[in-house]
């Protein structure tokens, strides 16, 4: 196996602590089942998605509203307080970064499914994503993660060679998409695990 000089990361749940129940928390509805309902059945991960791939926020708010108009105050919440969702670094993945970093043979990119019209907070907010050597957003490229142009336009902006390159994602379906196209992936659970591997595979 070609040794690895190229790592790419996904972002959310990997390096940023970012969940749609920071917003719809347990006081935000009367019920925890209430608060599963809405996340499960009307906003759920699938639509967020959809965003995330271009699709603009106003419009499928709308669209939301219209079919499940008892629900529009969360709806409306879900993007008007997104914000809240962001918590923050994983400090304890961000180390790692630190680390891979130090480095030098090494390349650094971020593949990540992001709305383009909520990515430019996250820019301003956390420093850290100035450090990669480059990324590729879904909702500016118009496509996301798991499908494989997707991962085809970082691997081709960047001239990485998939047998090369390491995936640090905390979704297992889009592990298993990368490695379909010839990229090494590691399924992201914590900080400490992911340490592991990677000193396993003498990149720290």
């Amino acid at each position: 196996m070609p040794d690895i000089n190229t790592i790419i990361f996904d972002l959310g749940g990997v390096l940023i602590d970012w969940n749609p129940r920071y917003v719809f928390d347990n006081d935000y509805f009367d019920t925890i089942e209430k608060r599963d309902h809405f996340l499960e059945n009307i906003c759920t991960d699938a639509w967020n998605e959809n965003q995330d791939a271009g699709y603009p926020i106003a419009k499928a708010t709308e669209e939301k509203i219209a079919v499940f108009p008892e629900w529009e105050t969360a709806i409306r919440d879900y993007y008007g307080r997104w914000t809240k969702m962001l918590h923050g670094p994983i400090d304890e993945t961000l180390d790692i970064f630190r680390d891979l970093k130090k480095n030098s043979k090494l390349k650094i990119y971020a593949l990540t499914n992001w709305s383009a019209e909520t990515f430019p907070i996250a820019l301003e907010r956390f420093d850290f994503l100035q450090w990669f050597d480059g990324m590729a957003v879904s909702g500016i490229e118009k496509t996301r993660k798991p499908f494989p142009e997707f991962y085809q336009v970082l691997l081709n902006r960047y001239h990485v060679k998939p047998e090369e390159a390491l995936l640090i994602d905390d979704n297992l379906r889009n592990v298993k998409a990368g490695e379909f196209l010839g990229i090494q992936g590691i399924h992201y659970k914590n900080a400490s695990e992911l340490r592991t591997q990677l000193i396993d595979l003498h990149l720290i």
